[in-house]
């Protein structure tokens, strides 16, 4: 298939701040709008007052149910297509890397290379996560990030990896931004992958910061004396998390026999209707079928999302989110 308006508009994100460093670059690094602050029962749209109040206290909150079970697996289903694997066949699972990864403690992790497929619009335009995410920033004038997926197997013998902590943005910044990761198949089992983050050090970084080296790295922190209080968040299928850029997180190994983590990246900040540049990108990256570029986006360079499949579909509320319509 070849689409006509492909070289009209750019292919690489204009201004891209993440060439070197984590995070998705289809939305702005750091939001010029703050986190939502205070909340009362009455303003919230889908948190209850104590999920507010833990996400405000730990940097992470669960929404159960944030999509209907069948979608998700529906979602689910598509990622074994577009991997070439099947979930009843092990022997399947396994294969080389098709693209290098830069952010090495992502490589042997099952991020899945595609970005702009109806079943990930889908559940982006769901009205609960949306509201979900209205519920964090206190502003319906949203733009959805244009992420990925995953497929986390687990661990075997050339396909090893460890778990890992890191942040995106350095928390030094202050960076006001969140991030998200939709379940679409129960993690429940603490054994079989998923996401782990360490609490404590979201509450307490400043003073934490003092005893560490002045040379450290403000991406990747020592954690080996918070072994103790890292955190494994179980997951159902359908259920969004959503976690402060200033979480420090990251996928745990799967030490699970035949159980695999598979799950979708959503994120929604403050549109920025004004940047026409970005706009244009991220209207351009849906209707082509174009992944970011960036440190940790190597793309797939069998372009199945461009060869294999179409245009999605987009509801008013889709169509906002992207960009291809004002607030």
């Amino acid at each position: 298939m070849k689409d006509e308006n492909k070289t009209m508009a750019p292919t690489m994100v204009p201004k891209n701040e993440h060439t070197d460093i984590p995070g998705n670059p289809s939305t702005a690094k750091s939001s010029n709008v703050q986190l939502r602050r205070e909340a009362t029962p009455d303003s919230l749209r889908v948190l209850t007052i104590d999920q507010w109040n833990f996400w405000k206290e730990n940097g992470y909150v669960v929404i159960k149910n944030a999509v209907p079970k069948d979608q998700a697996a529906k979602t689910a289903s598509f990622l074994w297509e577009f991997e070439d694997k099947n979930p009843n066949d092990k022997n399947t699972w396994y294969t080389a890397p098709r693209a290098e990864m830069q952010m090495k403690e992502l490589a042997g992790t099952g991020m899945v290379e595609v970005y702009n497929n109806q079943h990930l619009w889908n559940n982006r335009q769901t009205q609960k996560v949306y509201d979900a995410f209205v519920d964090i920033w206190g502003t319906e004038k949203l733009w959805v990030t244009i992420d990925r997926a995953n497929l986390n197997f687990p661990i075997r013998p050339s396909f090893e990896y460890k778990g890992f902590i890191h942040w995106d943005y350095d928390p030094d910044t202050k960076p006001q931004n969140v991030q998200g990761v939709l379940a679409l198949a129960d993690q429940i089992d603490e054994h079989m992958g998923g996401f782990q983050c360490i609490p404590w050090l979201f509450k307490n970084y400043d003073t934490w910061k003092l005893t560490q080296p002045e040379d450290r790295d403000h991406f990747k922190p020592d954690v080996s004396d918070l072994k103790d209080k890292l955190v494994k968040v179980p997951l159902e299928a359908g259920d969004l998390l959503i976690f402060n850029s200033s979480e420090p997180h990251g996928i745990r190994p799967n030490l699970s026999e035949d159980k695999v983590r598979i799950a979708q990246y959503i994120a929604m900040m403050p549109a920025q209707e004004e940047n026409k540049e970005l706009r244009e990108w991220r209207i351009n990256s849906w209707k082509n079928r174009i992944a970011p570029e960036g440190y940790a986006f190597p793309g797939d360079p069998r372009n199945w999302e461009q060869t294999k499949y179409e245009t999605a579909k987009l509801n008013t509320l889709g169509e906002k989110l992207l960009g291809l319509r004002n607030w």
